[in-house]
């Protein structure tokens, strides 16, 4: 393949992504050519867009734009070399003289001055061309005024091009939202039908039990149920329409509380030692569900045969509440602290879970109008932290 083939090929493909050809004039285009004959002193002013064989007129001053044979386009040349050229009269080059725009067959251009339009990746897919019937001096000023404004072209382009992407990219999220909503609920129903299931079977329990220590089980048993179905549908809601927290008082130690109460189950009593932790404005589900994750996680990933030493505690740290929660598990190489925030993460898969936690505790921190990360422990382990605003604030 030849460079001149390749550089066909280039254009035809940044043509047919700008879509400019074969519409109606632009009237930002039309506004920019229009101030280049101003700004050369000319009567006459076009865009001149390239494909393979024809010179397209996109936007004109002075005259009727129209579609002619790309071997008789003087810009043909500034295409080809990627240089502007700026003549006092072309009928008196010698690469124009014969030209049927200066003969008169088609045109009787004189003064001519044509820049080329160049792509951000570097593709010159046509021209800014100025030009008279008269000849007169070509001024540093008209040329770098030409100059100026072909940039401007191409950068309306680009907006145009952005625009248009950015609207079919609403469009999918749009459809892309509709069916997680329906997702959503889907999964909210398949969830807790089981939950109803499990409540249903502890008020059964509960009627033939009457030892005091198993009635203290299935009272902390239907909580930990109840709580649950809170959560599900807090954060399916959440999740699925984006729903903004509430601006409760949330007291965070309480809600460890609840949320060790809900994982006895997974963590030993004693396995975690908590510090004062703040009051929050929020919604509590959403941010017991990130105190629960989190502790959770610091205990899976303990290290086999050892005993979890996890700490939750609290600090003020540059006008904010920063909760940490503290391990000495595995830790998490400085390299990947921000991938394991990714959906679907999953560094180590010798542990059960399917990677969505931490990404969805970082969403819900920040709309609480916060942030997270994680840091490395000192001696060993991980901190996994998160700052959210005074309640005052």
């Amino acid at each position: 393949m030849t460079d001149e083939t390749m550089d066909e090929r280039q254009r035809e493909r940044a043509l047919a992504t700008y879509d400019v050809i074969g519409g109606p004039p632009r009237r930002e285009l039309e506004a920019l050519v229009d101030l280049a004959a101003q700004v050369a002193g000319v009567p006459f002013a076009a865009i001149n867009l390239f494909s393979s064989e024809l010179q397209h007129q996109v936007a004109t001053v002075g005259f009727e734009g129209q579609e002619s044979a790309e071997r008789d386009s003087m810009c043909r040349l500034v295409v080809e070399s990627g240089h502007s050229i700026m003549l006092e009269d072309a009928a008196q080059d010698e690469r124009f003289a014969d030209n049927p725009w200066t003969t008169g067959e088609v045109g009787q251009i004189r003064y001519y001055g044509s820049h080329p339009l160049r792509t951000p990746s570097d593709v010159v897919i046509g021209t800014l061309c100025v030009f008279d019937n008269e000849a007169h001096r070509v001024t540093q000023q008209s040329a770098r005024g030409l100059a100026q404004i072909a940039d401007r072209v191409v950068d309306v382009l680009e907006l145009e091009l952005t625009s248009r992407r950015l609207s079919e990219a609403n469009a999918r999220l749009s459809t892309a939202n509709e069916r997680l909503e329906h997702f959503a609920g889907q999964v909210s129903h398949d969830l807790k039908n089981p939950l109803t299931s499990v409540s249903l079977s502890l008020e059964s329990l509960e009627l033939d039990v009457t030892d005091p220590d198993q009635l203290d089980t299935l009272a902390r048993a239907r909580r930990g149920v109840d709580r649950m179905d809170g959560m599900i549908s807090d954060l399916l809601t959440f999740a699925s329409q984006g729903a903004p927290p509430g601006d409760d008082l949330v007291d965070l130690g309480a809600q460890l509380v609840l949320a060790l109460d809900d994982l006895a189950g997974r963590v030993a009593p004693g396995s975690v030692t908590a510090g004062v932790l703040p009051v929050v404005r929020g919604d509590s589900a959403q941010l017991r569900s990130v105190l629960m994750n989190l502790v959770d996680n610091a205990v899976k990933f303990t290290d086999d045969g050892e005993a979890p030493e996890v700490e939750v505690d609290s600090r003020v740290l540059d006008g904010r509440h920063r909760v940490e929660v503290r391990d000495r598990g595995r830790g998490i190489p400085a390299d990947r602290s921000e991938r394991v925030f990714a959906p679907l993460a999953r560094l180590d898969k010798s542990v059960e879970g399917v990677g969505i936690g931490l990404a969805t505790c970082r969403r819900i921190v920040e709309a609480h109008g916060g942030t997270m990360g994680v840091v490395q422990r000192d001696g060993g382990g991980s901190v996994f932290w998160f700052d959210l605003p005074f309640a005052d604030a």
